[in-house]
């Protein structure tokens, strides 16, 4: 069954289940029902409990129905219903010997096995010390990455971790590790001269070097001859004394010359002196530059197999820690269980056997080594090994999927092998049956994904979808817009033009404006999948979609989560990687530093001001004057005043409530405070570490604190996280309070821990989260942000699974095979972009919201959607009405403080109702001045 977006795909497996129930030919206890998130299990699990007992209440069902379905619901708890690696595990529990693995075996997520992987890691890294192979020799001299000018980055200076070779290599280990069922090694790269490459390019480098000294060193043109002049500057300082060429260094440095010299692409340069060719030396520059990135490309391509193979045992001793430990991480659920079924003729006729029905949900997400577990069960030839040539038995496999929302490529998800399972179904005599009827979004949303999205799914491909038009269901509604274009309300930058760092400044300020207006003034009405009746438009209904959450360690989120917060607009980010940038937990890791080390004094200020303690300024001055210090373990003098300063503030430094409003305290508090902090010093060792960060929490009264905030429910989750985060750090192995607050910072330091999961329909809050994420859900307004996130990366990966190949770049070297299929990956890159755009618009039940420019088409992620969106060029400075049904009267610009008497472009968009190049909709322009 392929079924689009909101036609009920999983509605349709249910009714497939139950129909097979009420026949008698399906019994619970010999199906297999499987879906890939455990939340759409769960889900899955209950609305089929849900219909079985619906259609057990109804009065016409016969005896030998009723008695059918009354048996179904007993065995539904025996019923194989979950997720694929939930249904490995129990198969894997069941032939343990034969799949030779522990009985007792654990599975571990990747914060379980990635201490092994490290344990693995750092051995390996002792012995190459002593004597590493050409790959990791040449590595090992690569230096942290440094900004134009040779400035050490901001970013870099916060997270040091990843700046040098050592967790260069640690990242290209764990790459190897999540594709270790690969072993094809990859090939070698001929033909790299790579000294007489990089005499070639010093000597160009100093040539063009010198010119610096001639141009006018305002310049950007002059300013980039200076940085290669430096750069040959410092090899040659180390020859001069003597010492022979430093091939490993030079090529290490030659990998990071390019990322300075990046912004130079474009610079130009006048200058009245006639003595300097300009033209000739800017020519000569931009030909060096390719000649680089061509060194670049060549020696990755000489450098990546060569460390893949260096790294390999990094991933055999893993393998071996985690067999010594029991554990299974996911992949090695299915690896174990393919390789069971496949290999042992006896177990794969059982299995065969005992299951009589397959049932499987959104099957575009599936990779290789699940499609050939749920084939090979299907089989109907117990003898047959090779999933792709196996005919299922007709009527136990049932599949349900859209590959048009197939977008987790990155977890193996592969639209061409969905088609290639289709092809083979349908070879088999399997019937196919499309399913085109949403019953999600209003009709204006659906002829505007199918007028965006037709022209770019044409073409039925092995790696792209063909797309199939939504069909409405729902009737419209008048008396408000189904889409609106929300522009950026200052997109320009200093020198008159639209640049991303002003629209990434702007936007989360005009979303978290717009969500305030539609919350508090709008009137708007909303529908709910659970309700008939429309219900007024609260914050749990609106959704902000983003196509990343991260960009390198910027977290792109957490601007319009302030700007959420300084409207008091409660919120909820599913799924980010903001968990240490909290407040609520920064301000609790502040503490347990200021636990483990009581003599550091910042981390003690900082706990007393945070939200735990909540003193002001003026009162830890006016304390620390009189006692000389904050160290808890300092005794005050016995004439301290008993008042300190001015009444506490009630709002932590970002505007938040703290604990909760008091009068002026005395230095008494401040004592008292100082003392819970002492003497959890004193017990930190001597009791579990949960214990301490409870008792901390527990004396600060932080969770009754933490409850006011307007993201209270989601800081209460963070901080319980917390706590189980200590359970789980004694179990895995940091035994001492020290080792965990150790373990909390390198944490911090990588970025990439998420907020708890709190993600509940009864939970009030704008939901933020990835496109990814998203999928599966739906909102009755969605609201499609960061346009300046690209729709696509140059490619890193290239995966042959005939040939049991995945090159990816490792320590950015990029393999051969990489490069040879640049091209032909790039079109795939592309192809997926349009499906998780797809994806994003169509949660949307009655509004969405694109972001966007209006005074120009932006050419970001949401660049599919610009033709439903932008009006005729010509058209834009007349919209059919200035004040379109259920919105403000309306300005005539689209950009707030717009300079008098600037030509406003051809293409601009006045704010008004406008009819789009493509589609038979109509789309609201906004106008941002109304906030």
């Amino acid at each position: 069954v392929e079924a689009a977006a909101g036609t009920g795909k999983t509605s349709a497996l249910i009714e497939r289940i139950l129909s097979g129930v009420v026949s008698g030919r399906v019994s619970l206890v010999k199906t297999v029902a499987v879906t890939f998130t455990d939340f759409a299990a769960g889900e899955l699990k209950l609305r089929l409990r849900l219909a079985i007992e619906g259609a057990r209440q109804k009065h016409d069902s016969s005896p030998r129905t009723t008695e059918l379905l009354t048996g179904a619901v007993r065995e539904l708890e025996e019923a194989r219903i979950g997720t694929i690696h939930s249904f490995c595990a129990d198969l894997l529990r069941e032939h343990p010997v034969e799949a030779g693995i522990d009985p007792l075996f654990e599975v571990a997520p990747d914060d379980l096995a990635y201490p092994l992987f490290d344990l693995a890691f750092e051995r390996w890294f002792e012995k190459q010390l002593a004597g590493p192979g050409e790959g990791v020799r040449r590595i090992l001299r690569r230096l942290p990455r440094r900004q134009f000018g040779g400035r050490r980055s901001g970013t870099l200076a916060r997270r040091p971790r990843e700046s040098g070779p050592k967790p260069i290599l640690r990242t290209a280990a764990w790459a190897l590790v999540r594709e270790r069922d690969f072993k094809t090694s990859w090939k070698r790269f001929d033909g790299f001269a790579r000294e007489a490459d990089i005499d070639a390019l010093v000597l160009e480098m100093e040539e063009l070097g010198e010119w610096s000294e001639v141009g006018n060193p305002e310049q950007w043109l002059t300013k980039s001859l200076a940085y290669l002049k430096r750069f040959v500057g410092e090899i040659t300082r180390l020859e001069s004394l003597g010492n022979p060429r430093d091939y490993d260094g030079i090529e290490a440095r030659l990998f990071g010359l390019l990322g300075g010299w990046g912004r130079a692409k474009d610079w130009k340069a006048y200058y009245a002196r006639d003595s300097f060719p300009s033209d000739e030396i800017r020519n000569r520059r931009d030909e060096l530059k390719v000649r680089v990135q061509k060194f670049v490309d060549n020696a990755g391509a000489d450098l990546a197999p060569r460390l893949r193979e260096e790294l390999w045992p990094v991933v055999e001793e893993f393998e071996q820690l985690k067999e010594r430990a029991g554990y299974l991480d996911f992949l090695d659920l299915l690896l174990r269980v393919r390789n069971l079924i496949r290999d042992n003729r006896d177990i794969r006729a059982e299995l065969q056997q005992r299951f009589t029905h397959i049932f499987v949900d959104e099957f575009q997400d599936t990779d290789p080594l699940q499609a050939d577990i749920l084939m090979l069960l299907s089989a109907d030839d117990p003898d047959q090994h090779d999933w792709r040539q196996v005919r299922p038995v007709p009527g136990k496999l049932f599949i349900v999927g859209d590959p048009k929302q197939s977008i987790y490529r990155f977890r193996r998800a592969d639209v061409a092998l969905y088609q290639e399972v289709k092809r083979q179904i349908v070879a088999s005599g399997g019937a196919l049956v499309e399913l085109n009827v949403s019953f999600r979004a209003a009709p204006e949303i659906q002829k505007a994904v199918n007028a965006a999205f037709a022209t770019v799914m044409s073409d039925e491909s092995s790696t792209q979808a063909h797309y199939v038009p939504l069909a409405p269901f729902k009737t419209a509604l008048n008396t408000q817009p189904a889409i609106v274009a929300l522009p950026v309300s200052q997109p320009y930058g200093d020198f008159g033009r639209v640049v991303d760092w002003k629209i990434d400044e702007s936007l989360p300020k005009d979303v978290a404006a717009f969500v305030d207006w539609m919350v508090n003034d709008s009137g708007w009405t909303v529908s709910e999948r659970e309700r008939p009746e429309r219900v007024p438009l609260q914050p749990r209904h609106i959704c902000l979609l983003f196509r990343r959450l991260r960009h390198y360690s910027t977290d792109v989120a957490r601007p319009y989560v302030q700007a959420l917060e300084a409207h008091r607009i409660p919120h909820l980010l599913v799924g980010g990687s903001s968990f240490h940038s909290r407040e609520e937990v920064e301000a609790i890791r502040n503490a347990l530093t200021a636990i483990e080390w009581p003599n550091d004094e910042l981390a003690v200020f900082a706990t007393l001001k945070g939200p735990l303690f909540a003193f002001t300024d003026s009162q830890l001055l006016a304390y620390r004057s009189q006692c000389s210090t904050l160290h808890p373990f300092k005794q005050p003098p016995n004439d301290l005043p008993e008042a300190l300063g001015d009444p506490v503030a009630t709002t932590t430094p970002s505007g938040l409530p703290a604990r909760g409003p008091r009068s002026a305290r005395g230095s008494d508090e401040v004592s008292e405070a100082l003392g819970i902090l002492r003497e959890l010093h004193r017990r930190r060792n001597r009791r579990p570490i949960a214990d301490t960060v409870g008792t901390l929490l527990a004396l600060t009264r932080a969770h009754a604190g933490f409850a006011n905030w307007p993201t209270g429910e989601q800081a209460l989750a963070n901080i319980m996280r917390l706590t189980d985060m200590a359970r789980r750090a004694e179990r895995t192995g940091l035994n001492s309070f020290r080792a965990f607050v150790d373990w909390l910072d390198e944490e911090a330091e990588s970025g990439d821990i998420g907020d708890a999961p709190i993600m509940e329909e009864g939970v009030d809050g704008v939901r933020i989260m990835t496109v990814h994420k998203a999928k599966g859900l739906e909102f009755p307004v969605v609201v499609l942000v960061d346009i300046t996130a690209k729709d696509s990366r140059e490619p890193s990966k290239w995966v042959d699974q005939a040939s049991g190949l995945s090159a990816m770049r490792l320590a950015g070297c990029t393999p051969i095979e990489v490069q040879e299929h640049a091209d032909e990956e790039m079109r795939i890159e592309k192809e997926e972009a349009a499906r998780v755009l797809y994806v994003a618009a169509t949660r949307a039940r009655d509004l969405l919201v694109v972001s966007g420019v209006g005074d120009q088409p932006y050419d970001g992620w949401l660049a599919t959607l610009n033709p439903v969106l932008y009006p005729p060029e010509g058209t834009g400075f007349k919209p059919q009405a200035t004040q379109p049904p259920g919105c403000p009267q309306f300005g005539n610009d689209n950009v707030v403080g717009r300079f008098k008497n600037a030509v406003r472009p051809r293409g601009s968009v006045s704010p008004g109702l406008h009819r789009p190049k493509a589609g038979e909709h109509h789309v609201v322009w906004w106008d941002p001045s109304v906030f």
